[in-house]
């Protein structure tokens, strides 16, 4: 589960952000997970919740937003969601123009976007 070394390097970054804000604890973390990026929410909160004991985010929540498949279009600037890459009927074609120049923009993210901590 490669799930436990991405939550260990996260908190190498929350420990490091609470010390800087002069935290004493950490009590929400927000992490952005694509779609695409190779990491399983579900095994992603489970090695969250192992790792945090005994360290400042003990007590802190976890939320995890998915952020969907995008793509802009080159040819006519649109930027496209897509639904689900896997199905037999999915295109890299642009469904506006037609176009093939397309550029995959979101879904590959993965990072901490908030943390919520307390100070003395």
């Amino acid at each position: 589960m490669h799930e436990m070394s991405i939550v260990a390097d996260l908190f190498t970054i929350i420990e490091e952000q609470a010390r800087k804000s002069g935290a004493t604890r950490v009590t929400k973390v927000k992490v952005l997970i694509g779609e695409l990026s190779g990491v399983v929410p579900e095994l992603f909160r489970s090695a969250f919740h192992s790792y945090k004991k005994g360290t400042i985010a003990d007590k802190a929540t976890l939320e995890i937003k998915v952020t969907k498949i995008k793509f802009k279009c080159h040819g006519c600037g649109k930027e496209i969601t897509a639904k689900n890459i896997m199905d037999e009927s999915f295109s890299y074609a642009c469904p506006f123009c037609g176009s093939k120049d397309m550029e995959l923009i979101s879904g590959r993210d993965l990072y901490l976007e908030k943390l919520e901590i307390e100070t003395s």
